[in-house]
């Protein structure tokens, strides 16, 4: 069996690989993500994922890479992950009390023979009203940081979400049920 490479280091990502049973190798993407607001959420969702699998099947000849982006949209704004604890609170005090969208672009690559499988999934996320002391207080737990949206709803973010409509697992970072079906289509079965 070939190498499947997860272009990746995320650990919310590396570990629901794990949880399905995958075996991959995980190798840092070096692809340079931009924003591009004159991009629809999805489709920037998309490149973005797909720049990082090339940057990986360009070091491997013969692997299935699979690569990933999340962003989170409130209205027609994109939030990527913050660039300081200001940038956190911000988006957190932007997302309080309102519903906002989880997009997760994805894509598997076989680079043998150049067969590519993407997609993106949706999720909405409401977040209950919060208070700017909960606000601070959670930023300054660090786990805003490397996350779009400035949370982890896996963690102490999921005290900020009242309810969900869609795939969890998107929200964490990896559509699992869409992915593995791509995987599928590609030739790697998980189940």
């Amino acid at each position: 069996m070939r190498n499947i490479i997860l272009a990746s280091k995320s650990p919310r990502r590396i570990e629901l690989l794990r949880k399905i049973g995958l075996k991959f190798k995980v190798e840092a993407s070096r692809y340079s993500e931009k924003l591009n607001p004159k991009l629809k959420p999805r489709a920037l969702a998309r490149i973005l994922s797909a720049g990082k699998a090339k940057s990986a099947a360009a070091r491997h000849k013969n692997a299935i890479i699979i690569a990933a982006d999340t962003v989170v949209v409130l209205g027609k704004k994109v939030f990527g992950q913050p660039r300081s604890k200001t940038e956190a609170k911000k988006m957190l005090k932007m997302l309080s009390g309102r519903s906002h969208k989880v997009i997760t672009g994805f894509i598997v690559m076989d680079t043998a023979s150049g067969r590519k499988i993407s997609g993106e999934e949706e999720t909405k996320v409401f977040f209950r009203k919060l208070s700017g002391e909960e606000i601070k207080s959670y930023v300054n737990s660090g786990e805003p940081a490397g996350k779009a949206g400035a949370y982890a709803v896996q963690g102490l973010g999921s005290l900020l979400v009242k309810r969900i409509e869609g795939d969890y697992f998107n929200i964490v970072g990896l559509p699992l049920c869409s992915l593995t079906e791509a995987l599928k289509k590609i030739g790697v079965s998980v189940l």
